[in-house]
């Protein structure tokens, strides 16, 4: 009898539980991202710089709070070094055409929709004042360079009080950007917004260490 009072009570011990268990249970954030720049790809000759990004993006792309399916591209930058050509070309892997030239940057833009991302290098072929160059990009990733899901890892721990404000009836209604960064070295831009304020951190791309914070009313 006792054997038996101790399995009934073991059960509603368990289904009192399993709510606590579930509301602990880390939430997956992945499926809130809606735009990750995962690499960069550098080169350059005496004219110009080249950066090839891979970019997965919400399609359409509104920072709303609401993420989106996205699709995969590459985006090329042409950087002029001196004088700037009438027009200039990008070729690399199976892709490639004319680069639109941007007023506001003063710089060369080409993107190309693809199935998959290069690895390590790849080579670019570019027209640039008339002239054709073959240049090998390399990324800047290293060994110790975290992950894309490592950097939101890290971004969802120095985060977790904002995370926790957005959401609504036990529901997050936010949408997250990570995009890695080359300067003088690599970090991570990381930012989430419910489509009424964004807050964003830089991230030490090796370390995760949080450099700078900050918040917008949008």
């Amino acid at each position: 009898m006792k054997k038996r009072h101790f399995l009934v009570l073991g059960a509603i011990a368990g289904a009192l539980l399993m709510p606590l268990l579930t509301a602990c249970a880390s939430y997956d954030y992945t499926q809130r991202v809606s735009e990750v720049r995962s690499d960069l790809f550098l080169a350059e000759t005496e004219d110009f710089s080249l950066t090839l990004a891979c970019i997965s993006r919400e399609y359409p792309y509104a920072d709303d709070g609401i993420p989106c399916p996205m699709t995969d591209s590459v985006e090329v930058t042409l950087a002029p070094k001196g004088d700037v050509p009438d027009g200039a070309e990008v070729y690399f892997e199976t892709c490639g055409g004319e680069a639109s030239f941007s007023a506001a940057f003063g710089d060369f833009r080409f993107s190309q929709g693809v199935t998959e991302f290069p690895q390590d290098s790849v080579l670019v072929r570019v027209v640039w004042g008339g002239e054709s160059v073959e240049l090998a990009a390399t990324s800047v990733k290293t060994e110790t360079t975290l992950s894309v899901k490592d950097a939101l890892a890290a971004f969802v721990a120095a985060e977790e009080e904002t995370l926790q404000a957005m959401r609504r009836d036990g529901a997050f209604c936010g949408e997250i950007c990570i995009r890695l960064l080359r300067r003088d070295k690599n970090y991570y831009y990381a930012a989430v917004t419910d489509g009424t304020q964004r807050t964003a951190l830089l991230l030490d791309a090796d370390t995760g260490e949080v450099l700078a914070r900050r918040t917008d009313t949008l």
